[in-house]
């Protein structure tokens, strides 16, 4: 494979023009992070009324949901691997620019198809995580980069936490409509930004695109996530979702063949099949699996109707209030976790947050009826989630090629979204057989939720022992080799 060619700076570009934008770089790139994930969630609040607004059914509007999630999930790596080829500041305008007119056409319509169509332009945001942190590994010095890197991981968290009372207050005091002219013109806001304050990153990877391996990917993925996604609609047993998993079991060993004897891969599957690379990758997969079913069961639980025993009865803005002091202490612990990555390592880090969320879920078992212990619980395991989420791509960053640190990012947070997907799955499967009948209405009991948090806290001590089976970082024991030689020889003398 043919060596990263770096890509010179304009030679009339003066440094000092320069450097007053620099110090926008970060604030930018997470603002995009942050809007990204504002845009996953401020459709939630709108679900239960959309049927009524775009005179669809139920089950179709859910796929505003859904198509957001599988475009996200297979635009993710295409177009990491873009940004590693073209740039990345290009792919990632781009990406920002296509969740922005996703933005304007739903603002516009009130068409159940347009709308979905729409959200599947939005998936493309999926993509600002991993090249932003691909960037801030190219142009930040070392000292710099591990906290940069640590906030841009936290700003999913922080995004979440904020959409849905955002969402909730317009859905309540506005038209439906007016919170996507927002997301927009903050969207027109991230693309003009991200143009002005961001410099096109140095270090690309030259050879052609694989659009045999990019469109097998796809076509792999979209059976799979389809298959989990719907799986508790169509019937786990029905011959649709089990036919679509047979087609990804497939599609997706083809691909791999594939991939192994393509010139230039969409994945090198030789990165992946290294130790700390690919066990980064299945800690993503239990993380983001551990991490979701948090806002998931919190969100029903504390709406739940009083007249079920444990039910708080609140409403949607209060509810997203009460997700809101775990989006704050994503953001103030980030340059925490760089701190331990630093120190320790990111794999101890990741570790450590993985243990913290199963310690969260813990106390949801202990008291899941008062709502300070709820707030409590559910902010411990978001604070564990800024440990791990933040560790992650400092892992891939230290173990891949400079020229492929957006693509292997991109598959990193492409295994969170299946953790997430399936999580989704999983956790309604649990609250669904373990319901009862309130004023006539289905409605999960709190023995479904305990079993939940249960289930999500065992994946999450599953994440931290794979974290800690991750290789330790070799530049890591080089320094600690250097410095235990040095101190041998001091005591010698």
């Amino acid at each position: 494979m043919d060596r990263p060619v770096p890509i010179s700076r304009p030679p009339d570009a003066p440094a000092a023009a320069a450097a007053p934008r620099d110090r926008f770089t970060i604030p930018v790139l997470a603002s995009g992070g942050i809007l990204m994930a504002v845009m996953q969630t401020v459709v939630v609040p709108l679900l239960p009324d959309l049927p009524r607004l775009t005179g669809a059914s139920a089950a179709t509007v859910s796929w505003m949901v859904t198509a957001t999630l599988l475009s996200g999930a297979v635009l993710t790596p295409v177009l990491g691997r873009a940004g590693d080829m073209y740039g990345k500041k290009r792919v990632l305008t781009a990406a920002l620019a296509l969740m922005t007119a996703g933005s304007v056409l739903c603002a516009l319509s009130s068409d159940i198809g347009v709308l979905i169509a729409a959200r599947a332009l939005q998936g493309a945001a999926a993509s600002v995580v991993p090249l932003s942190i691909s960037i801030l590994r190219d142009e930040l010095p070392p000292e710099r980069r591990g906290s940069a890197v640590a906030l841009m991981s936290s700003t999913v968290g922080i995004g979440a936490a904020l959409g849905l009372p955002l969402a909730a207050l317009v859905v309540q005091y506005a038209d439906w409509h007016t919170m996507f002219w927002l997301t927009g013109a903050l969207g027109a806001l991230g693309v003009a930004g991200t143009w002005w304050a961001v410099r096109e990153s140095p270090v690309r990877e030259p050879g052609r695109f694989d659009v045999p391996g990019a469109l097998g990917l796809a076509a792999g993925l979209v059976c799979l996530l389809l298959g989990v996604s719907q799986g508790g609609t169509w019937g786990w047993g029905s011959a649709r979702v089990l036919g679509l998993f047979l087609a990804a079991a497939v599609v997706l060993a083809l691909w791999w063949w594939q991939q192994l004897r393509a010139e230039r891969p969409l994945v090198d599957l030789s990165l992946v099949t290294r130790p700390r690379v690919g066990l980064s990758h299945v800690a993503a997969l239990l993380t983001g699996f551990a991490f979701y079913a948090n806002s998931l069961v919190t969100a029903q639980l504390v709406q739940a109707p009083k007249a079920t025993g444990y039910g708080l009865g609140l409403s949607i803005v209060a509810t997203g209030l009460c997700l809101l002091p775990g989006g704050v202490t994503m953001l103030l612990f980030s340059p925490l976790s760089a701190r331990i990555s630093a120190a320790r390592g990111p794999r101890i880090t990741l570790a450590l947050g993985a243990a913290v969320i199963a310690c969260g879920y813990a106390v949801r078992i202990a008291d899941s009826r008062d709502l300070w212990m709820i707030i409590l619980g559910a902010t411990v395991v978001a604070t564990g989630t800024t440990l791990a989420y933040s560790a992650l791509p400092t892992l891939i960053l230290r173990a891949v090629p400079a020229s492929q640190t957006a693509s292997a990012n991109g598959v990193n947070v492409l295994m969170r979204t299946i953790g997430q997907a399936v999580s989704s799955a999983a956790v309604a499967a649990v609250l669904v057989h373990h319901g009862s009948p309130v004023g006539g209405v289905p409605v999960p009991t709190l023995h479904g939720y305990l079993l939940a948090f249960a289930m999500a806290g065992a994946v999450a001590l599953a994440a931290c022992a794979t974290a800690l089976t991750i290789p330790a970082d070799g530049t890591r024991r080089a320094r600690a080799a250097t410095r235990n030689a040095r101190d041998d020889a001091l005591e010698g003398a």
